[in-house]
């Protein structure tokens, strides 16, 4: 019997205060008061009509992301989270995240977060450096960062995450390796590290800031910050994730194992595996929150529904599993997508020889170059013939 992958459960939440120059995500700029209890009805009516996909299956994560979660008063995250427990079987443990930013989180109400089951935040941080935050149109100070996460851990949140951007306007070395200085002195579990790109449909795409470092001084920025934080004790094991011994985030390791996952909320996506043919549906929702909360818990709410032709998944599961360290396991991409590994086996090899992958005949490993050069592998996946489906 065919076991489908582990399930997630993502929740958008599509509001900010002020929507960030460099943001490609479905978020807006609040304007007068959020219909924030109205949302939460229109997040239940959205699961109720989701259900039938993922009958009788076990929830392992929950993501609030956004936009700004932190938005949504912790009465209301209760709320959603006490709804969605009564129809879904929750995970003993199931971690639940809630993104929020310095900002807008309310820090006497942080306690509540988690009283209402959130044990894991992760902060919207980007620089500890004032400068670099007035520049990137952040809402918050260093002051209010270090603050907040301070808040947090007095909360006793056991799972802490901080976003930390590099080669920003008018950073140098320095400053970088400043950021990560403070962020390791904060003592989080988990750090994600990641390069400010000008990403298509941004401010910053149409008017690109000035001072920003090229690409050398960038790749002097992550190598000597991924020497400081693996000199701290966290280590990389994805792209841009570092983590203390035992504090990965299991939400996205599900992503990049290519597991599966229920997205709810105005322009959330989802990815699920459909019966014993082992059919992968991705589903989104309407993006604007007004469309959203008029027709969530309708067919009218969806964006769209696309089947991936078998001859997509190898590219789509390379696209995920090559973030990672560990890379994956021949069994596990038979497993994830009900393909024979032999599907992998031309391009795969060409990779090998290149020297951007190993190999051992079980498990396949992105080697420091093709961590490096990760666009040009996944490229040898994109026209990927099928092998034989493994039920045959």
């Amino acid at each position: 019997m065919l076991i489908p992958p582990p399930l997630s459960l993502y929740v958008h939440v599509p509001w900010c205060v002020r929507k960030c120059p460099y943001c490609d995500f479905n978020s807006h700029s609040a304007r007068g008061e959020l219909p924030m209890e109205r949302y939460v009805d229109a997040l239940v009516a959205d699961l109720d009509f989701d259900l039938p996909l993922v009958w009788g299956r076990t929830v392992h994560t929950v993501f609030f992301g956004g936009g700004t979660p932190s938005l949504m008063p912790p009465a209301l995250v209760d709320r959603f989270l006490q709804q969605a427990s009564s129809r879904l079987r929750f995970a003993p443990g199931c971690e639940i995240t809630l993104e929020t930013n310095p900002g807008t989180a309310e820090f006497g109400k942080l306690a509540d977060y988690r009283a209402a089951g959130v044990n894991r935040l992760s902060f919207g941080i980007q620089s500890f450096d004032d400068g670099c935050l007035h520049r990137l149109g952040r809402i918050h100070d260093a002051a209010q960062a270090i603050d907040a996460v301070r808040q947090a851990q007095a909360a006793g949140f056991p799972e802490i995450n901080l976003d930390l951007m590099y080669a920003l306007p008018g950073q140098d070395l320095d400053m970088a390796l400043r950021d990560v200085a403070q962020a390791i002195a904060l003592g989080p579990t988990h750090l994600s590290h990641y390069q400010l790109t000008l990403e298509p449909n941004t401010v910053f795409a149409a008017r690109p800031p000035k001072g920003l470092p090229d690409d050398d001084i960038a790749w002097d920025m992550q190598e000597a910050c991924q020497a400081a934080l693996a000199a701290a004790g966290y280590g990389q094991y994805e792209t841009s994730a570092y983590a203390r011994p035992g504090h990965r985030c299991e939400h996205n390791l599900n992503y990049w194992r290519y597991g599966d996952y229920l997205g709810i909320g105005a322009g959330a996506h989802g990815k699920i595996t459909l019966g014993a043919e082992q059919a992968v549906l991705r589903r989104w929702k309407h993006k604007h929150p007004a469309r959203y909360l008029e027709t969530a818990g309708t067919a009218d709410a969806i964006g769209g529904d696309e089947r991936i032709d078998p001859a997509r998944r190898p590219f789509e599961f390379m696209l995920n599993a090559l973030r990672l360290h560990e890379g994956f396991e021949h069994a596990q991409f038979e497993a994830r997508t009900g393909l024979h590994r032999g599907s992998l086996a031309a391009p795969l090899a060409a990779a090998v020889e290149r020297g951007w992958l190993s190999d051992d005949g079980r498990r396949v490993l992105p080697t420091e170059t093709g961590r490096r050069y990760l666009n040009d592998v996944l490229e040898l996946f994109l026209e990927t013939p099928v092998a034989a489906d493994i039920r045959a």
